[in-house]
């Protein structure tokens, strides 16, 4: 399979502790429902699994930010929960409800039946990100992802969205053999998508453990950061002779970063409670030795303010980080310019073009012989 050759290598580079000319940037979230673009082709697709399953729909939202913005990677456009739908738990998409099973894994013999699913049930997925990475023409990579086995493994018990994690919680600790099943198949699952991702086209991964927070410490390591690493064991560190940059999000995960740094991964994406430059010293590694770069970590609240306000955030963001790594023949600690989750709803389209040029030109001029000051 052969793409065009990438013009802008700016995100994989600070992935992998590249000096850069700039931080990049992309946004969680950034082909979503705050740009009217996408609310309408979202009409004409009837449902979001309309979009997400039909290839020319998620090339044409994937495709929407850039033209809208100056960002330097795409994402493709999915939902976590296309796996456990696979394995037959029946997902649909409410409205006003968020993403519901029908078949939700509650018992014994709930967990029996569960097994990685044919990936020819997925292959919708697999389909759009070569169309998305041929679309792109060599514009900016193409990030693939999936959810955690926690994360995954939260949706499938809870039948849904959670405000307490009552019944995965009750699962996880009065029968954690039953809870390891299902994180065990979950892992495998995941990791078997994502090389398909990377084989259709994806130039870096990222797993979203989006609810990794919500575990006591110990319950972290032992339930979700033990099966992420499971998922990182099994990837091709190459493909087509590139190196396949691995992201792994924990949100509420500041705690453990320490803990996080030991996984084999290269990229770790940090909610807007953590410092960035505290996190820097913890596992960012200096100049000459491995680390970890990191992504980061804008409040995404922070858009609805005006824009003014927006510029003055992310040049604190970018300064909290501290001076770039400029020195070209060594790997450094680097910095990939992201929010501490998804986009909002309400934001306004022209903040998100405030905070992609102000990230740009200080970041910029962060790497000046003059430095940021004027």
């Amino acid at each position: 399979m052969s793409f065009a050759p990438l013009h802008n290598d700016v995100f994989l580079r600070a992935c992998l502790g590249q000096a850069t000319p700039y931080t990049p940037i992309w946004l969680m979230r950034q082909a979503g429902r705050y740009l009217p673009e996408y609310r309408a082709t979202r009409e004409r697709a009837g449902s979001f699994m309309g979009l997400a399953t039909h290839v020319d729909y998620a090339t044409e939202v994937t495709l929407q930010p850039l033209q809208r913005y100056a960002l330097d990677a795409a994402i493709l456009f999915s939902d976590i929960l296309t796996v456990p739908d696979a394995m037959g738990l029946g997902l649909r998409f409410a409205s006003g409800e968020g993403p519901t099973f029908e078949r939700p894994v509650r018992t014994e013999a709930d967990v029996a039946a569960l097994a990685v699913p044919d990936l020819e049930r997925l292959r919708y997925v697999f389909d759009a990100v070569t169309a998305i990475r041929r679309a792109l023409a060599g514009r900016v990579p193409l990030i693939g992802f999936a959810g955690s086995p926690w994360t995954l493994a939260c949706y499938m018990v809870e039948g849904g969205g959670s405000d307490d994690y009552r019944l995965v919680k009750t699962l996880l600790y009065s029968r954690p053999d039953l809870m390891h099943r299902i994180l065990a198949v979950n892992a495998d699952a995941v990791a078997a998508y994502l090389t398909a991702q990377i084989e259709a086209g994806a130039q870096a991964v990222m797993i979203f453990d989006s609810w990794g927070g919500v575990l006591a410490d110990g319950a972290f390591q032992t339930f979700s950061l033990a099966y992420t690493r499971r998922v990182l064991q099994q990837l091709p560190r190459q493909h087509d002779g590139q190196v396949i940059p691995r992201i792994v999000f924990t949100k509420g995960g500041g705690l453990w970063l320490e803990d996080m740094a030991q996984l084999d991964c290269d990229v770790l994406g940090v909610d807007w409670t953590v410092h960035l430059g505290r996190a820097r010293a913890r596992v960012g590694g200096q100049v000459g030795t491995p680390g970890k770069a990191l992504q980061g970590n804008l409040d995404p609240a922070v858009l609805l303010a005006p824009p003014e306000v927006v510029a003055r955030e992310a040049v604190a963001v970018l300064e909290a980080f501290g001076a770039p790594h400029t020195d070209a023949t060594r790997r450094g600690p680097t910095h990939i310019f992201n929010l501490g989750h998804g986009i909002g709803l309400h934001t306004p389209p022209e903040h998100v073009q405030a905070l992609v040029e102000t990230v740009h030109a200080h970041s910029r001029r962060m790497r000046s012989p003059q430095g940021a000051q004027p």
